[in-house]
């Protein structure tokens, strides 16, 4: 029988002068050096609308 771990996932948008701190900080906060330590993913985001207000792209986040 395989033992599972629970998982997480959190998604978050940021400008990209933003992303290494935010790595770095992420990583510190829930390091245990443990299997299932997670990972992070960095990819662009082409395009965000705000649905409610119609706001696109840095005025969206």
């Amino acid at each position: 029988t395989p033992t599972l771990l629970a998982k997480v996932k959190v998604e978050i948008v940021a400008h990209d002068a933003a992303v290494e701190e935010m790595i770095t900080t992420i990583s510190q906060a829930v390091k245990t050096g443990e299997v299932g330590d997670g990972k992070i993913f960095v990819s662009p985001v082409d395009e965000i609308v705000r649905i409610r207000t119609g706001e696109r792209d840095g005025d969206a986040i």
